[in-house]
């Protein structure tokens, strides 16, 4: 369920399993205005054909309907690119800076936090931009989407750009970026003002990426 806040227009997305039925509202976690949710809707009976299609069936109409989801999102008014992207912070603060520095760059950003769902919509290939951080995580501790990051396959991986945000990393540094497995870096303190560095190197990955996929068709046709 998605809403956008009445004061900044941020999107604020709250994971269904959680919803309640009743009417209920949350702090935007970039300017905290209440934003008020309407709650579930009675479901509607599922037909016996439903109900005997078992769990197989219900996990793929999921799939196909994320599927669909993502298909019109990518024809909405999202600004020059309608690109989608994930900010996924623990600082509320920084979160909300990096969700309005997207959005002056034309993104439609949803924030979560860190856990199951924005990883679960993110390998689903639903973002093309995510925003996270090294935070967290460890013996014990869930996974987190940082982690997960690290585990997709390479071509998922090269069609998905990956902002690190700490106090670790000097912004635009190549090399960190590279040893971290990200595509751009960004100190705590310079995510207000990282218009320029963001748009530079999501222009040079794409040119880059380009580059890859004209000479895999050049080498799939000499095959073929």
């Amino acid at each position: 369920m998605q809403s956008l806040c009445p004061q900044c227009g941020t999107k604020i997305a709250i994971d269904d399993a959680k919803v309640p039925d009743r009417p209920f509202q949350v702090k935007c976690p970039k300017c905290q205005t209440a934003v008020k949710f309407p709650g579930k809707t009675a479901p509607e009976a599922a037909s016996p054909d439903a109900q005997a299609a078992g769990p197989a069936s219900t996990e793929e109409m999921k799939v196909q309907m994320m599927a669909q989801l993502r298909r019109e999102m990518s024809l909405g008014d999202g600004g020059a690119s309608g690109a989608r992207a994930l900010v996924s912070l623990s600082d509320k603060a920084l979160a909300g800076a990096a969700t309005l520095t997207l959005t002056r760059q034309g993104y439609q950003v949803d924030t979560l936090d860190e856990g199951p769902e924005g990883a679960r919509l993110m390998e689903q290939g639903l973002y093309e931009l995510v925003v996270t951080s090294r935070a967290g995580g460890g013996p014990g501790k869930p996974e987190t989407l940082y982690q997960r990051l690290s585990r997709l396959n390479p071509d998922a991986r090269r069609r998905l750009f990956v902002v690190l945000v700490g106090d670790e990393f000097k912004t635009g540094d190549g090399t960190q970026a590279f040893a971290c497995l990200a595509d751009l870096v960004v100190h705590s303190k310079d995510v207000p003002s990282a218009d320029g560095v963001l748009r530079n190197t999501v222009a040079e990955k794409g040119r880059v990426y380009q580059a890859f996929l004209d000479a895999r068709r050049r080498h799939e046709s000499a095959g073929a």
